[in-house]
């Protein structure tokens, strides 16, 4: 069953405002949604307990931490069980040093974004940690010169239709004065 077909508008704007802003207390999400406290609670409680709403994060700068150098390693698989999918996926996410991984389609079947101290710790993770594996045929890394990601996902709605609140502006105030081509 599709998620969204569950979601109105209000729960819309909940989960825009989060993704902007995870840190915003009860209070200030319900007024930016323009519901009750109590209700604006309600509503966030079901969506974390359907799992709609997964996690909160904090956004880290990788250079205080250590991290001088972030990759993408392309991983071509021996063979295509989902036994051996599934290996690989549960190995690569064992690894401290991976940030995500992309099971994706094409010549390479996976994706594995990772963040290391410098080039020698890559050449070190991809030969130890990835080359060694019998499930593994080929390694292609790219490194990453800027990694910007957006703030969160499109809301789309049941219809397919991105989902934005209503503006809670006063509305556009026209003017009476006739511009000169109607004047005219």
């Amino acid at each position: 069953m599709d998620e969204t077909s569950n979601l109105d508008s209000i729960d819309f704007a909940i989960l825009e405002a989060l993704q902007k802003n995870a840190r915003l207390s009860n209070k200030e999400l319900a007024a930016e949604v323009g519901l009750a406290q109590s209700s604006c609670l309600a509503r966030v409680t079901r969506l974390r307990e359907t799992g709609v709403l997964k996690s909160f994060h904090a956004e880290v700068d990788a250079r205080a931490v250590g991290i001088g150098l972030q990759a993408m390693i392309a991983v071509r698989l021996r063979q295509h069980s989902r036994e051996m999918v599934e290996e690989f996926r549960r190995h690569a996410l064992s690894l401290p040093q991976v940030l995500a991984v992309y099971h994706v389609a094409g010549a390479n079947d996976f994706l594995v974004h990772v963040a290391v101290r410098d080039a020698d710790h890559l050449r070190d993770l991809g030969m130890d940690a990835f080359t060694t594996r019998p499930e593994v045929a080929h390694l292609e890394t790219s490194l990453i010169f800027e990694y910007v990601r957006s703030p969160g996902l499109p809301l789309y709605g049941p219809m397919g239709a991105i989902q934005r609140p209503a503006p809670s502006a006063e509305p556009v105030k026209r003017s009476r004065k006739r511009s000169r081509a109607t004047a005219r």
